[in-house]
């Protein structure tokens, strides 16, 4: 059993709403020292193999069909 963990963010230039508004609201409570804010998700898999290399195909195919847009999104595979 592998354990896919794969981190999604949007890609640097494009304008993250969310992340503008925790840093407003950290810089409204004296947060001062926080310079930017980015939000992304995570997204933790159960595989069924023992192969990495053919567990990391699979999480990739998922990552460009479903679980990330990449038009706007990168994402980063780690396999635990």
């Amino acid at each position: 059993m592998i354990t896919a963990i794969v981190n999604v963010s949007l890609k640097a230039g494009v304008l993250d709403s969310q992340g503008k508004a925790v840093h407003h609201a950290l810089d409204s409570l004296h947060f001062k020292s926080v310079n930017d804010v980015r939000i992304g998700k995570q997204i933790v898999l159960k595989i069924e193999s023992d192969d990495k290399t053919e567990a990391m195909a699979e999480v990739e195919k998922m990552c460009e069909e479903i679980l990330a847009n990449t038009v706007i999104e990168d994402y980063a595979i780690e396999l635990i």
